[in-house]
């Protein structure tokens, strides 16, 4: 799948694009049933909410469930991916969000590339996202919350929160804007949230102001969101680098598979 200038266009001018409806009813169907196994297995890939059991994230769940190795690999995927980035793109971190109905909880206001440099040394910000819906997306059950065009701007905030909760994960509040950075980017660019059915895609910037409400709602809100890295800007760990699971190690250039996911999942898994 090739993006439209138009869509080249308005990807660089507010920071993220929305395909509507990219995966069909079915594909979704296959995903959600992947996650429900793949929550299944115990390890520390898996991440809960604070003082309970439900799930917060997963990790790297394309390393264990064929269905998530073949979707990053998708030719409706992947080629947009790498029209807006590079040919030569790898999973630099693979994790599904999720929201459970009745308590899903925010996530601050951030920029993924902070934590992604702090944590990892990654030189530049080469990354694009792709979040799936794995549920319809509304006003009610926490979207996620852009500052368009606020991939502009560059890193807002440098450094760290003292009181960090985790150097494997980085939660956003550990890089969290300030209410009056927020104030000021929000008069300067607004804010909008992207919603739409299940199987809708959003590419995003690795510099886009971002964040998203607690789910008061009794929708869950699943979210996947897998980010590909140019290959000439691996990261540059001082230390100890995070584990795999949290920082993919496979830094082979992808391929576009030549069918949909859905259309392989038949044949054995193909080593990227």
């Amino acid at each position: 799948m090739r993006l439209t200038r138009h869509q080249v266009d308005q990807y660089h001018d507010q920071g993220f694009l929305t395909l509507e409806a990219l995966l069909d009813p079915r594909e979704v169907d296959t995903l959600r049933a992947a996650l429900d196994r793949d929550t299944k297995v115990p390890g520390p890939q898996l991440v809960t909410e604070d003082g309970g059991t439900e799930v917060r994230a997963v990790y790297s769940s394309h390393q264990r469930r064929p269905e998530y190795a073949g979707l990053v690999r998708d030719p409706r995927i992947l080629p947009a991916v790498q029209q807006l980035l590079t040919d030569d793109v790898y999973i630099y971190q693979f994790k599904i969000n999720a929201k459970p109905a009745f308590g899903g909880d925010k996530w601050a206001w951030h920029q993924d590339y902070l934590a992604w440099r702090l944590a990892d040394g990654l030189p530049a910000p080469r990354q694009i996202s792709i979040g799936v819906f794995l549920d319809d997306v509304t006003e009610f059950n926490g979207p996620v919350i852009f500052l368009p065009g606020s991939h502009r701007e560059g890193l807002v905030r440098e450094g760290r929160s003292a009181t960090a909760k985790s150097d494997q994960h980085l939660d956003p509040d550990d890089i969290s804007l300030t209410p009056e950075q927020l104030a000021t980017l929000v008069d300067r660019h607004g804010m909008t949230s992207p919603k739409g059915p299940a199987g809708s895609v959003v590419l995003f910037s690795p510099e886009i102001v971002h964040g998203s409400a607690p789910n008061m709602s009794p929708f869950a809100r699943r979210l996947l969101i897998a980010t590909y890295n140019d290959t000439a800007n691996l990261p540059r760990p001082v230390g100890e680098p995070r584990p795999d699971y949290v920082v993919c190690r496979d830094t082979e250039p992808l391929r576009p598979l030549d069918a949909p996911f859905s259309e392989t999942l038949a044949l054995p898994m193909v080593a990227s």
